[in-house]
């Protein structure tokens, strides 16, 4: 019981911290698009989605990767990971993961992501309803990650990730940087996440779209470009915890060989934004059936979260299957569903 108290006081003040962050600051100074390629805070985790987006200390996995680095040191052997999210407004995302075990203390790991806006319709100043061609919105990302166990309780990862926006005949291209850890304190069974991501230069677009055609005698090519803001990346500071309440750990606060239940809270700052967090639970049966149910706290539109999964063994190989929704209220449900195979 004693157990059982300390964490729940633990947890009341995480979510009194989040609700109180700039509670009574007005709108006009939260930053809100002041940053670029806002595409690079989507979550990308099934498992995560259905837990509502904790996943910092959570995470164990090459799924974890955008998260915190730090947690690809779980795995035991190699793990491919793919998952597919239907977004808001027609939008789709994509990820292809992959994580290997290097040595008894280094692993690396591989994080593709790929959005898609779907098609928009061309308009000008001449042709204000269309032009009858349609553009794309292509956002992507490939991450290289290294995570290295500095002791069995400690874990350290960063990440390099090229970045690249393609906006009709615009465009934009980074490099920048994740760094995470993941420390099991040792206190009432509680693990520390905390990362930082997107950690880089401003960014700047450029690309023919900026091109305006000009009279030869203001310039011998007969165009001049358009020069753009530089903006920069939306840098987040996230720290969680997690700590399971039933299961076979030691450090559960009830033993069970049966089931496991576990909760996750994470907070998250970023730059362009108010700080604002999740809360997750996720049970789990055998460890081959999951449930998970999950909320976002301080967002704008996101909400109730939750979602399952099924874990199947095939011999030498093991495979993963994971699906959750997540409510953002005027802008309809999100879904993803993601297959992992480890081996």
């Amino acid at each position: 019981m004693k157990k059982i108290y300390q964490l729940s006081v633990l947890s009341v003040v995480l979510i009194g911290m989040l609700h109180a962050q700039y509670r009574d600051i007005p709108d006009v100074v939260t930053k809100v698009a002041t940053s670029a390629a806002n595409w690079l805070k989507l979550g990308t985790s099934t498992r995560a989605a259905g837990m509502g987006g904790t996943f910092v200390a959570a995470g164990q996995g090459v799924s974890a990767i955008p998260y915190n680095p730090a947690a690809i040191a779980y795995l035991e052997g190699s793990e491919v990971y793919v998952s597919r999210t239907n977004y808001v407004a027609g939008i789709t995302y994509n990820v292809i993961s992959y994580g290997t075990r290097l040595s008894a203390s280094d692993f690396f790991g591989i994080n593709i992501f790929y959005l898609d806006s779907g098609p928009i319709g061309v308009t000008t100043e001449k042709f204000s309803n269309g032009t009858n061609e349609d553009y794309h919105v292509i956002s992507m990302s490939f991450k290289l990650a290294y995570a290295r166990r500095m002791t069995d309780r400690l874990k350290v990862g960063v990440t390099l990730n090229y970045i690249r926006d393609e906006i009709y005949t615009t465009n934009m291209q980074s490099v920048a940087f994740d760094m995470g850890s993941n420390f099991d304190t040792g206190i009432f069974g509680i693990v520390l996440g905390m990362s930082v991501s997107n950690f880089g230069p401003e960014v700047q677009y450029g690309g023919e779209g900026l091109q305006v055609p000009v009279a030869d005698s203001l310039d011998v090519d007969g165009r001049l470009n358009k020069v753009t803001e530089s903006f920069p990346l939306p840098l987040m500071f996230r720290l969680g915890i997690q700590k399971d309440i039933i299961g076979p750990s030691e450090n559960a606060t009830l033993k069970s060989s049966t089931h496991r239940l576990s909760f996750a809270m994470d907070g998250t700052n970023p730059t362009d934004y108010t700080v604002h967090g999740n809360a997750g639970i996720e049970y789990a049966f055998r460890e081959l059936a999951f449930l998970r149910a999950g909320t976002n706290i301080g967002h704008d539109t996101a909400g109730f979260a939750a979602g399952g999964g099924l874990f199947f063994k095939m011999g030498s190989m093991s495979a993963r299957v994971d699906y959750a929704f997540i409510n953002y209220n005027i802008l309809k449900l999100m879904h993803q569903v993601s297959i992992g195979l480890e081996f």
